[in-house]
């Protein structure tokens, strides 16, 4: 399986921290051992150089002792002061037997030699010779003259060697006490190892003897070097000189109480190394097991630390991280997206929960809710859990819409709905709801109340609803009451019973508040059904003439029998759907059209589905009869003017001929009354005066342009009498036919 950022993360920085603690504490240890193995090696050097020390350093004592004390002898006198000849082999006997005893008491393979400066002599090696000047002279400066000392020690080309310029204590020296240390003899009796450099340096610094490989030979500045690095304070320990090799050497020494020389030899790192083998596999073997462990242990540490992320990222969107550092930066990111998102989907369901709370009591009314949905979400939207709960539905619908028009409904209702929320208190309902498009719904909730208690409360709220509707929107309202129930899930029930409560607003009128007990405990039966026929009949022939004034004499006795002889709603909605149906009858044989318009062709379900009186009333009224009234008034002014205009064509064609309005009806084939009436409404006059008025006109004119007599006149516009011509036309002129005639000719 892939691994992700974070874990090489937690995996690189163990495994690093890790190393680095194997790795100090692996250098902690092999410093430590190196340290203890230094010391070690160091203390052993030590121990050998002391030893080394003390070996030489008895000897010379031994040498030394043997000297002074031999010095101080008579018999050392005597023979320093007498030359020896051959012939003198007692002194020299002596003389031989002493440093033979003195030889006996020293390093074997040591070379004594005893010199009398007075007498010129020598013997060493169990030989006599004898000094010339210049030898004298060469001993003197040697070893006499410029020294400070009567005994010290020398290095020479063999060794070293001892100078006791006898007597000790005087400054007149007689003799010279010469021991020479070969360097065969030194090596035998320090018994160095071949590899082993031993260096003896004197109080002054100066090289006295040195031992071992070339390559561990020290110069001159080194052994100075030392000399200064010592001092005088330390008489054992170890110092660190440099090397040409620009390498450091470490030097062990030790200084005799005797004589001050210093005796060194180094600290070889070869052996330290061969010493530090072993440690050095047991630490890398050491060093590779741990390591080993601690992969293993980075290894799952970073496995279990990241299989948290993993799952985390496992549970997030599969979309690219790529382009962010690691899987906690785009986990973070992550959650601030899904954080973000929540906030948002908070902030959304905030806004949307009346929207949720809404749909929920919508479910409740439709049984669309189970008893344990119910119980799992009612506490989401803050309703708490009461002890013997009792539940009313309580239904609004508007009587009228009052001086708005329908198309507003939807806001009243909603107008309603506020009004509901703000006079009932919120822990006595559920939200109100719009049921429908004219219908409010509330659940009310009551806790341990009984059932007149209850009635009480729903009375009071209705009522100070009904007043503040009233107030606020100038309309009016009906409710219908459902009994109590215990359980929600039951409201679909209730909201039924409501509805029945409401439909008997057909007989209680406008603002009713009906209680569905109240109707239950009707006792139902045959009822005869009453339909007020004889006043249909007279409100048809109103319809029918187009007669708005007589349509409301009859219109309104009509719907108030209906109404209130019919006190089953059932009857009133038989009479109603009867009613209706006469008028679309009424409306096809009159040929109009107002019932059959887009607006008016669901009248039945309309009327039936108002339970307020008055609202049925008008829009019986004004949406449908008295444009019915308006529509076939329109229609009858039209043929009046129709038949109007025929007959008035008819009087101006035949004005000359005899005219009677019986013979006109005759022609037209109407009833001259009809006709008399229609003319008179159209013209505003009768016909006889009609007729009169054109031929009077048609006289003027005669009179104006033609030269006719007036008898003819009168004549042609069958007057019998010319007399009743004159008088017709003075009448309306007030003037006579000649004297028009006169005054307009004079014009």
């Amino acid at each position: 399986m892939k691994k992700g950022r974070m874990f090489y993360k937690t995996f690189i920085p163990i495994l690093v921290l890790g190393i680095g603690l194997v790795v100090s504490f692996g250098s902690y240890i092999y410093l430590n051992t190196t340290h203890s193995v230094i010391e070690r090696v160091a203390n052993s050097k030590q121990s050998f150089i002391s030893q080394t020390k003390n070996t030489l350093e008895q000897k010379i004592q031994t040498i030394e002792y043997a000297f002074n004390t031999y010095s101080t002898t008579s018999s050392f006198e005597s023979v320093v002061k007498n030359p020896i000849t051959e012939q003198d082999f007692e002194a020299y006997r002596n003389v031989n037997t002493q440093l033979n005893y003195i030889a006996t008491m020293g390093l074997e393979g040591t070379e004594y030699s005893l010199i009398s400066l007075d007498q010129s002599w020598k013997i060493s090696d169990g030989k006599l010779s004898y000094l010339t000047d210049n030898d004298r002279k060469n001993l003197y400066e040697t070893y006499i003259n410029g020294q400070d000392r009567g005994l010290f020690w020398m290095k020479t080309n063999n060794g070293i060697r001892f100078v006791n310029t006898l007597p000790v204590f005087s400054k007149k020296k007689q003799a010279i006490a010469l021991s020479d240390i070969s360097l065969q003899t030194l090596d035998h009796t320090l018994k160095t190892e071949e590899n082993t450099p031993v260096f003896i340096l004197n109080k002054q610094g100066d090289l006295m003897y040195e031992t071992g490989p070339d390559d561990k030979r020290l110069t001159r500045e080194q052994l100075q070097g030392i000399l200064a690095s010592i001092g005088t304070e330390h008489r054992t320990g170890m110092v660190t000189i440099s090397s040409p090799k620009s390498q450091s050497v470490k030097a062990i020494y030790s200084r005799s109480t005797y004589n001050n020389w210093i005796y060194v030899t180094l600290l070889d790192q070869k052996e330290i190394s061969g010493a530090l083998v072993t440690t050095k596999f047991g630490l890398i073997m050491m060093g590779l097991v741990i390591t080993v462990f601690i992969i293993v242990i980075a290894y799952l540490i970073s496995v279990y630390f990241n299989k948290p992320i993993q799952q985390i990222q496992r549970s997030l969107p599969k979309n690219s991280h790529s382009s962010f550092k690691n899987e906690v930066e785009w986990i973070l990111h992550s959650i601030d997206t899904i954080v973000t998102e929540k906030e948002n989907l908070e902030s959304l369901i905030e806004a949307e929960l009346p929207q949720l709370e809404t749909q929920l009591i919508l479910n409740l009314f439709r049984n669309r809710i189970s008893p344990e949905e119910l119980e799992r979400i009612m506490p989401r939207f803050g309703y708490e859990k009461i002890r013997d709960p009792r539940y009313v539905t309580m239904l609004i619908q508007m009587d009228s819409y009052g001086d708005r028009e329908a198309s507003d409904k939807d806001l009243l209702l909603l107008a309603i709905n506020k009004i509901i929320e703000e006079i009932v208190p919120k822990e006595s309902r559920l939200l109100p709801i719009i049921l429908n498009d004219k219908t409010q719904a509330t659940i009310l909730v009551f806790a341990g109340s009984n059932e007149q208690e209850i009635r009480k409360q729903v009375l009071d709220d209705a009522k100070a609803i009904m007043k503040t509707v009233r107030e606020y929107l100038k309309v009016s309202v009906s409710f219908g009451i459902s009994q109590t129930y215990e359980h929600l899930w039951e409201s679909r029930e209730a909201c039924e019973m409501s509805k029945q409560a409401l439909h008997h607003r057909l007989n209680l009128g406008k603002e009713s508040i009906i209680f569905y007990e109240d109707i239950s405990m009707v006792v139902s039966g045959p009822v005869l059904l009453h339909y007020p026929a004889e006043l249909e009949s007279q409100l048809f022939d109103a319809i029918r003439l187009g007669d708005e004034e007589q349509v409301p004499r009859f219109l309104y006795p009509l719907l108030a029998q209906m109404m209130t002889k019919n006190k089953n709603s059932m009857n009133f909605e038989v009479a109603l759907v009867r009613f209706v149906n006469n008028l679309i009858q009424l409306e096809q044989l009159l040929g109009v059209e107002v019932l059959m318009t887009q607006d008016n062709h669901a009248l039945y379900h309309r009327l039936l589905d108002i339970r307020n009186p008055e609202e049925i009333e008008r829009i019986l009224v004004q949406e449908v009869i008295l444009p019915m009234v308006k529509s076939m008034k329109e229609k009858t002014n039209q043929q009046f003017r129709s038949l109007s205009e025929k007959i008035a064509a008819i009087v101006r064609a035949e004005y000359d001929q005899e005219l009677s309005l019986e013979w006109i009806a005759d022609r037209l084939h109407y009833n001259p009354n009809y006709l008399s009436s229609i003319f008179k409404k159209e013209f505003g006059m009768t016909f006889s005066e009609y007729v009169m008025n054109y031929r009077l006109e048609m006289a003027k004119k005669w009179l104006i342009e033609t030269d006719m007599t007036i008898k003819d006149i009168a004549e042609r516009l069958q007057y019998h009498n010319s007399q009743n011509f004159i008088r017709s036309f003075r009448k309306k002129e007030q003037v006579t036919p000649g004297s028009y005639r006169k005054v307009k000719q004079a014009q």
